[in-house]
């Protein structure tokens, strides 16, 4: 996708960019609020505040409304596996960096909780980025010895969501 501005200035803007400036936004401490806006791409960022015990960290970045053109879609994430330290248990991880939900809807009853058997193409979670849903899969067979990330919080490419014991 190029942009054309009226300084004749073309700047392509891919997925990729975006989670850059998630990660960059996240990373700053100072910077509260974002909004860019290139072509027909628009993104804008506000910093959470923790207004009680139960409100998302004061460093999570929550997206108020991105809008992206077709092209920018990235595929569906599958959570990776990998061997953790303890013999038999894998580590699922993310692979993307965005806000990680352990349940269908607000209130409702998580995918998956510790001590549940899953396969494989179980979903155990759902990852937004940029206003997108995608499931998260277990990727093994075996029972979930611990959720490591919390409901709503805001992952990073490569972090551990959790332990699943295979069979």
């Amino acid at each position: 996708m190029k942009d054309t501005t009226e300084s004749g200035i073309h700047y392509p803007f891919s997925y990729q960019d975006a989670v850059e400036i998630l990660k960059l936004i996240q990373e700053s401490a100072r910077c509260q609020s974002l909004d860019l806006s290139i072509g027909d791409i628009r993104l804008s960022l506000t910093r959470a505040t923790q207004a009680g015990a139960n409100a998302a960290p004061a460093s999570a970045i929550a997206p108020r409304d991105v809008t992206v053109g077709d092209s920018a879609k990235p595929p569906a994430p599958m959570a990776v596996a990998k061997s953790a330290q303890v013999e038999g248990v894998v580590e699922v991880i993310t692979p993307t960096l965005g806000v990680f939900y352990r349940s269908p809807s607000p209130g409702a009853a998580p995918f998956v909780k510790e001590g549940d058997e899953v396969s494989p193409e179980d979903q155990i979670g759902l990852l937004e980025v940029m206003k997108l849903y995608m499931p998260v899969t277990a990727g093994v067979s075996g029972r979930v010895v611990q959720v490591l990330a919390p409901d709503g919080a805001l992952v990073e490419h490569g972090q551990v969501l959790m332990l699943i014991e295979t069979d």
